[in-house]
């Protein structure tokens, strides 16, 4: 007989595993008391502020909400709940930057082809998935088009971009641009050749060895040295290449991890079987690397979506940017709050939605018997 592998639990499941994992001893029954006390407290305490005392906008004359005058409980911000008033009047801030109101729809458009555009990669056991690859490599020319403009479409400068607009650009553009690299710079890293091998050591060492923000300056400042006289590129393609090339040295030494943990003797087993050093890699080496290099490099696409804030530095507003700027207003003093939670919760969206995929595809490709 098989056992009942229900993924469902039972009362009865429940209660014997909270008797083995939260009551089995006296020390663990007080640190459990202990924490569902501090969750009661903070739970009640964030509901209460976030909900049920808060602010929301109920503006059923029509009129234009252009101040806090919506959150007169708030005149001592901390007393009561939160005014979101703020997230109201700044929505399109924080969702397009400066980008024309009447435009707004085109940024829509792209948001709204971003999830199909990454569906065929992510997933291989996908009806028509060859369309949906197709669509993937179409996208950023026609998201490039809906964003800047041409012709039929208005142009917008990049300097107009911002809020999660230019988040999301810099985030996902940054790792796609920045995978292929990676793969490259730890297969040169780990060749037989001294020049391509010590060209990517120096590259990987100096990229990981010097911050962010210092990256982001010199791209600011020097990457218009190196292009022809009168080639002037706007701040955020110099941002771009910035986090692009950050992020591949930092992947670059996740994907070389995969590798060394490969063991030589299926490299000698393909070259027995007559394959060359490409088709060893492409077939054999790497699809393994990559697998056994999921979680590093899944974590080091994390911190680069998160640290697409840093781009501020050099005049690009991104989400948390905005939300900045918008605490500048006197108007909207003392509303840190709602605007950090604001920015923390869609940050929390994106990072926790890598961390989930990673975990499935681990789960998907695990071989093991284990």
């Amino acid at each position: 007989m098989t056992p009942n592998t229900s993924p469902y639990l039972s009362p009865n499941k429940m209660l014997n595993w909270s008797k083995k994992n939260l009551f089995s001893s006296w020390v663990n029954t007080i640190m459990t008391v202990i924490a569902l006390i501090f969750l009661y407290e903070v739970g009640t305490f964030f509901l209460n502020w976030a909900i049920f005392k808060a602010d929301f906008i109920n503006n059923f004359r029509g009129e234009t909400i252009t101040d806090r005058t919506f959150c007169s409980k708030n005149i001592e911000v901390g007393q009561h709940g939160a005014c979101w008033a703020i997230i109201f009047v700044r929505f399109h801030q924080f969702m397009y930057g400066f980008y024309p109101v009447e435009e707004a729809w085109r940024v829509n458009l792209v948001y709204a082809f971003l999830p199909f555009a990454l569906i065929g990669v992510l997933f291989d056991k996908l009806p028509l998935r060859r369309v949906f690859l197709y669509f993937t490599f179409a996208f950023p020319f026609i998201a490039y088009f809906m964003l800047y403009g041409g012709p039929g479409l208005s142009v917008v400068a990049t300097n107009k971009w911002g809020g999660l607009l230019v988040t999301l650009f810099l985030g996902v553009t940054g790792i796609a641009l920045a995978f292929p690299l990676s793969i490259l710079l730890a297969l040169g890293r780990r060749s037989n050749m001294p020049i391509v091998k010590s060209i990517c050591v120096v590259f990987i060492e100096f990229i990981r060895g010097v911050p962010l923000i210092t990256l982001l300056f010199t791209a600011n400042v020097m990457l218009p040295l190196f292009l022809p006289e009168g080639v002037k590129p706007d701040n955020l393609l110099r941002a771009l290449v910035a986090v692009t090339l950050f992020q591949s040295a930092y992947m670059a030494e996740a994907i070389r991890g995969g590798l060394q943990a490969i063991p030589k003797g299926q490299i000698e087993a393909a070259q027995s079987l007559g394959l060359n050093y490409w088709q060893t890699t492409r077939k054999i080496i790497l699809p393994q690397a990559l697998k056994i290099a999921i979680p590093p490099i899944v974590n080091t696409c994390i911190g680069l979506f998160k640290d697409t804030s840093l781009v501020l530095i050099i005049g690009l507003f991104d989400l948390l940017g905005i939300g900045r700027a918008a605490l500048s207003d006197i108007t909207w003093t003392k509303l840190y709050y709602e605007v950090y939670v604001f920015v923390s919760l869609i940050f929390f969206i994106f990072c926790f939605g890598m961390s989930r995929y990673s975990l499935y595809l681990e789960k998907k490709l695990k071989t093991d018997n284990s």
